[in-house]
Order: C-alpha cells, then structure tokens, then sequence
C-alpha cells in the first residue's frame, strides 16, 4: 500500500510540472501577441517619420555645404576664410569674373584686388631702391618756373649733394623737382624721381635717372621717407605740405629716426610757423615747435650741410 502512496504522489508531481509548462507557454504566447501591434506602430511611426522629413527636403532644398552651419539668416557661402549669408552673398563670384570672355572690368577695382595693386607698389619700391645708398630728399612745388631764384637753388642744392656721392631724390614732376634732379644729374649723381600718376601731370621729368611712377600717394611717401637720411623743404603746395607734415609727425612721435628737416626760404615759411607757435599753439592744440625739429634757413649750402649730417661717412 505503501508502494502505491508513493507512485500516486510522482504522478501528481508529474501532472503538477505540466501544468506549470503549459501556463508559461501560455504567458509567452499573450507577451508575444501583446509586443506586435507595439512593433507594428513603431513600424509604422519611423515611415510616416521618413515620409515627412521626405516632403520638408523636397519643399526645402538644403546645399550639402550648408549642412554644417545651417543659419536662420539664410544658405551660407563660403569665399576663402570669409563667410556671407542671406542678402550679402554675391551674384557672381571673381572665379566666374576670370573666365568670362567679355567680362565688365569693374570688378578689378573692388578693395581685395585693390590690396594686390597695393602690395605690387611696396614690392616694386623696394625692389628699386633697395641698393640706392644714402640719399636726401628735396620736396618743393611743380609750379616754380625755370627763371626763378628758387629754381636755381634748388639746382644747386642737388649738384652739391650728388657731389658728396649722396643719391637726391624728389617727386621727379617739373618744378623744384625737376631743378633738383637735374643738378644731380648733371653732377654725376643719382638722380631719383618717385613720380605719382595724375590726370594733369606729364610723368617723371627728363633729369632723372632712376624713376618709379606710383598710383598712390602714401606708398610713395613711404618710399621718400625709408630712403631718405635728410629732407630739404622748399616752398611749396598741398603736395609739399602733406609730404612736410607727415614727416615731422613721424619725427616728433618717434616712428622714424631724428632726420634733419631744413626748410628753405625764411620769408615763405616764417608765416606758417607763427600761426603754429601762435593760435595753434595758445590754444592747447599743439606743443611749441621744438625748434631742434627743423632748421630754416636762405643759405643753400647751409641746408644741405644739415641735411647730410646724420648721414655717417
């Protein structure tokens, strides 16, 4: 009887253990079909997701370049290290400018080409005057006639410079300027003229031997300034005034080294100093004029034995 209890119990523990596989095969079975409409909507959400982003590419074109720093003001374009957007990107490009056949030139005369004519004078003024020695510059007015005192002087002061083996150089026009370099030429000399292109002047005058004509006016008196060991002011205009000012601004704050600035003509330029020592200077706008800063003086051989003096021999 004993025997039977114990075989009655292994079939219950049998039946026991099959009933528990069929309700886990059961609970797989509702986990299964409970996850499908889950993966059907997933399914079915990344489509329509697919179809709109579709539509907004289509109604949008977006340029691959643009991708990377997509901008609220519009597509980005990319010129070199520059960047514009929206209204400020250009029609045409310069790449396009090169290869047209009959291209309207204007463009040549935007500022980035501008920087290149620019850069040509620097290099070709350098270039030019790189072994010119030491030198003096003579500054003076295109209008001065031939039959003038001035024109004289100024004729003289270049032949006694050239004399000393010291190269003169001037604006190379008409003028004191020509007076200048044909008293060097004729002396032997170096005779330098650093002409500038405008509408009413006839081009380098025919006493200089090495010439240069610029197009603008700052690059050339770069060129006056870095070659010059002493300049030599003699009456003159706007040209002369500007070339004057600039240069002893440079003196006076240090920018370039303590050349010897003459003026030459008392009468002439006493009256420009007494406004500056006067009103100019009364009224707080300037120091008094050092008078170490400049040397005035008639005497021709005077004003270049002070012009040459810092030239070391």
């Amino acid at each position: 009887m004993a025997k039977k209890q114990k075989k009655s119990k292994k079939n219950d523990g049998k039946k026991a253990a099959e009933a528990k596989n069929l309700a886990e095969a059961a609970s797989k079975s509702a986990v299964v079909d409970d996850m499908e409409p889950l993966e059907a909507t997933a399914a079915n959400d990344a489509a329509a997701l697919e179809a709109e982003t579709a539509t907004e590419a289509v109604a949008t074109p977006v340029n691959p370049v643009d991708l990377e720093d997509a901008s609220p003001l519009g597509d980005t374009y990319h010129r070199g290290p520059v960047i514009l957007r929206g209204q400020m990107i250009p029609s045409d490009n310069t790449t396009a400018n090169l290869l047209k056949p009959d291209q309207d030139t204007d463009w040549l005369h935007m500022d980035p080409w501008r920087v290149l004519r620019i850069q040509s004078e620097f290099v070709d003024g350098f270039g030019a005057l790189a072994e010119l020695g030491p030198a003096v510059s003579i500054f003076g007015s295109a209008r001065t006639q031939r039959t003038e005192s001035i024109y004289k002087a100024a004729r003289r002061m270049g032949s006694q410079i050239a004399k000393r083996n010291i190269a003169v150089i001037t604006g190379g026009g008409p003028g004191i300027m020509e007076a200048a370099n044909r008293g060097a030429a004729l002396a032997g000399g170096k005779s330098v003229g650093l002409g500038i292109e405008l509408p009413h002047e006839q081009g380098l005058n025919q006493w200089v031997n090495l010439g240069m004509s610029f197009r603008y006016f700052f690059v050339r008196k770069t060129m006056f300034i870095k070659y010059s060991s002493g300049v030599i002011v003699c009456p003159g205009g706007f040209g002369t005034l500007d070339e004057m000012f600039e240069l002893l601004t440079l003196v006076q704050t240090h920018k370039v080294a303590n050349i010897p600035v003459v003026l030459y003509g008392k009468e002439y330029w006493q009256g420009l100093f007494d406004w500056l020592n006067g009103p100019v200077a009364e009224h707080g706008m300037i120091s008094t004029i050092d008078p170490k800063l400049v040397t005035v003086t008639d005497d021709a051989d005077e004003a270049v034995d002070v012009a040459v003096s810092a030239i070391v021999r």
